[in-house]
């Protein structure tokens, strides 16, 4: 995916309070709650693009702590401006790190949830290791997801959900809920909260898949 660089992305970025930066990550593992100054449980959302899924979910949850994870500077100085607008928000920080590292960043159990919302689907077989529903990021969630904790996967990508489905099974995950049509699925539309993605995918008439993963 070919990403258009923002003069200054980096520089707002490295300058932000609600940018936890790299070289103080690692310090935190095991002592997030202490950034947010309380012990709510906390969820993080891999890969949030330009933040509009995370920020209305923080804003709709108080009683919750969120954690936007981002590696390109150029999307996730867009989330920042919307974070920035947002001023009575305290419970939203964003990392901008690469989600193999997770495992180094987040104790075990620290996590209630995990989302990812419309994943790049590294369509090329050689290439399957990296889709963020893949075996090898459950098994990375698994080592810092609490034991009740949940998976949430949104996707319009059909491959990429039943590529997902697979790989749950392979690594002995349990689907909790399941829809291939989000959208006319009213059980699971429940509180849904719609990434950009999800809206102009969505406006087209592209059915939407979801699941829940639990161990």
């Amino acid at each position: 995916m070919r990403l258009r660089n923002i003069p200054g992305s980096r520089e707002a970025i490295a300058s932000s309070d609600f940018v936890i930066h790299e070289d103080v990550m690692t310090k935190k593992k095991g002592h997030w709650n202490e950034v947010f100054g309380n012990s709510l449980p906390i969820y993080i959302e891999v890969g949030m693009g330009k933040g509009q899924f995370i920020t209305r979910m923080a804003s709709m949850h108080p009683d919750r702590n969120f954690i936007g994870i981002e590696k390109y500077s150029s999307v996730l100085i867009r989330a920042l401006e919307k974070r920035e607008q947002m001023t009575d928000l305290h419970n939203l920080y964003f990392l901008r790190m690469e989600a193999e590292d997770l495992p180094q960043v987040f104790a075990p159990g620290e996590a209630a949830g995990i989302y990812l919302n419309f994943s790049d689907p590294w369509p090329k077989d050689r290439h399957a290791k990296r889709r963020l529903p893949s075996k090898e990021f459950l098994a990375r969630y698994d080592q810092i997801l609490a034991p009740e904790g949940r998976i949430e996967f949104k996707t319009d990508n059909r491959d990429l959900f039943k590529f997902s489905l697979e790989q749950a099974e392979e690594a002995g995950w349990t689907v909790e809920q399941l829809t291939w049509d989000l959208h006319h699925d009213p059980a699971m539309m429940e509180g849904n909260v719609m990434t950009e993605y999800e809206e102009r995918f969505s406006a087209k008439g592209n059915p939407i898949h979801k699941v829940i993963l639990r161990r």
